[in-house]
């Protein structure tokens, strides 16, 4: 019997007005706003946090953020700390996306910082790892992750890492209608908890819940969420309506 409760994560990505947003949350809240088998959690963009955030309000629905600065404050141009965030009621942030590595140039070192920041402010970083198509072609995909991984983890301590949520998202598979398989998705998964093993141990790494993020939709949710080490899903597209949310949420309830 595993320790995880399964988590679903809407990250809405640039759509959404604050008013949009909160409709939507409102109808989330609806239907799922006093379950408690899974832990669902939506990020939207910072300008609807706060209306997002008074659709939640004594909802099981967690609020969360798309990114976090480092820096607690300062002359950081268009940025967004870690204290704003908690100001406003962000239990979680994601952090590593892979469209923030490749379109806007994160490195590893830089993740590391937001994971320390989001940790030191009491919020739960959603790390994301993956290979992009040439890297998995190349047979990398295994060195890749551990890559980012590690660097990501640095300085993080026994303690902390047991709040963590790793997400796996194959690049090659966000946004594209391309889907991992189901032994492709859980070989990847395995691997990044027998590293969290090695890095932190065992006892840790049983608690620390490893999402999906690569297209994951209603019709192939309950094949992946079957998988021993898939505890979840980090979900685009399918998360910007409620209807194909909420049906990746009751999968994840039917694979409890």
């Amino acid at each position: 019997m595993t320790l995880r409760k399964k988590l679903i994560a809407g990250n809405w990505k640039m759509n959404k007005t604050p008013s949009d947003a909160a409709a939507l949350a409102a109808e989330l809240v609806a239907t799922l706003g006093k379950r408690t088998e899974v832990d669902v959690i939506v990020c939207p963009p910072f300008t609807a946090l706060e209306a997002v955030g008074r659709a939640l309000d004594g909802s099981t629905v967690k609020l969360g953020a798309q990114n976090v600065h480092p820096e607690t404050s300062g002359a950081f141009t268009g940025e967004i700390s870690a204290p704003m965030l908690r100001a406003l009621f962000t239990t979680h942030v994601i952090v590593g996306h892979s469209e923030r590595r490749t379109l806007f140039g994160e490195t590893d070192a830089f993740i590391n910082q937001k994971v320390l920041a989001a940790l030191k402010n009491q919020l739960r970083p959603i790390l994301c790892v993956g290979e992009s198509l040439a890297e998995r072609e190349l047979g990398s995909t295994l060195k890749v992750v551990q890559t980012q991984l590690e660097a990501a983890l640095q300085g993080v301590s026994r303690e902390q890492a047991a709040g963590l949520i790793v997400a796996y998202e194959p690049v090659w598979a966000i946004g594209t209608g391309k889907v991992a398989t189901t032994d492709q998705a859980q070989e990847v998964h395995g691997f990044i908890r027998g590293l969290l093993t090695k890095l932190f141990a065992e006892t840790v790494a049983q608690r620390v819940r490893i999402l999906y993020g690569g297209s994951m939709k209603p019709a192939n949710a309950a094949e992946l969420l079957a998988q021993k080490d898939i505890d979840g899903g980090l979900v685009g597209g399918a998360s910007l309506e409620a209807r194909s949310f909420v049906e990746l949420v009751n999968a994840a309830i039917a694979a409890v």
